[in-house]
């Protein structure tokens, strides 16, 4: 009885967690097809003219491919980087590795105005503020974290005797990499395309230091707010929430998948 209750409360517990955490997007996405421009209740007309205008506004659109160039760029560097990384931990053992991991999984716990501001004076003192690839790398530094860990998981559920073997039955360190270790962490590589792609599409306060006026779209929302209060921005918000809720579902029902089929095989 105790047990059932405990169940239950838990259950009302996260219950209550998840409502505080999404009743605001949940508002944003009803209040973005009211047809009133202030949100109000009760509702007025359905209406998508919010999403019309949205889909008129050339600044929108220019942000929205800037942003996507930055995410496509920086889930590719990211990912490599990060399995790179994550390899070195998995292969060698060498002074200092706990330093290199620590400092390797750092940025995710750096606060993004502290990021934004150390990225911003690095890069204007090489001369690289102010432009899309400031974007991309800001982001990658940020990123990169995220697609060791996920990588590093993966290798951690690998025999390590596999590599050796593809040694002895007579392939080269590059063959084994691609038959063996490159097989086996791709599932872990694809969701960590989709997760770093998803970090870097939603990510605006690093963005909003470094882009100078080549604005990516969370950054024009926030012109919005400062200029204005738009509907506009329950429609773009909603489309992004959209997106990214894609990226990392996508990127869960892989790894899920996988983990899956590996208790299955076992």
């Amino acid at each position: 009885m105790n047990a059932r209750l405990n169940n239950s409360l838990l259950c009302l517990y996260l219950l209550i967690i998840l409502g505080f955490i999404f009743s605001p997007i949940i508002a944003s996405f009803i209040f973005s097809f009211n047809a009133d421009r202030f949100p109000s209740l009760p509702l007025g007309e359905f209406s998508v003219k919010w999403y019309e205008a949205v889909n008129e506004d050339a600044d929108v659109w220019a942000g929205f491919y800037r942003t996507l160039t930055v995410g496509v760029s920086v889930a590719m560097v990211s990912t490599f980087l990060g399995f790179c990384a994550a390899y070195t931990d998995y292969r060698y053992s060498f002074t200092g590795k706990s330093v290199y991991l620590a400092l390797a999984l750092l940025p995710p716990t750096v606060p993004l105005i502290i990021m934004g501001l150390a990225m911003l004076f690095f890069l204007s003192r090489v001369d690289l503020s102010g432009g899309t690839h400031s974007v991309i790398i800001s982001h990658v530094v940020m990123c990169t974290p995220f697609a060791m860990a996920l990588i590093r998981l993966r290798l951690s559920q690998m025999d390590p005797d596999l590599e050796s073997a593809a040694w002895n039955l007579g392939a080269s360190q590059w063959g084994a990499m691609r038959f063996v270790i490159f097989p086996f962490c791709l599932p872990a590589i694809v969701s960590s395309l989709l997760i770093t792609m998803a970090v870097s599409f939603d990510e605006f306060a690093v963005a909003w230091f470094v882009s100078g006026l080549n604005e990516t779209l969370p950054v024009r929302i926030l012109s919005f707010l400062q200029g204005q209060v738009s509907p506009r921005i329950n429609a773009i918000g909603s489309v992004v929430f959209m997106l990214s809720m894609m990226l990392v579902i996508a990127a869960n029902i892989i790894l899920m998948r996988n983990s899956s089929k590996k208790t299955t095989e076992e």
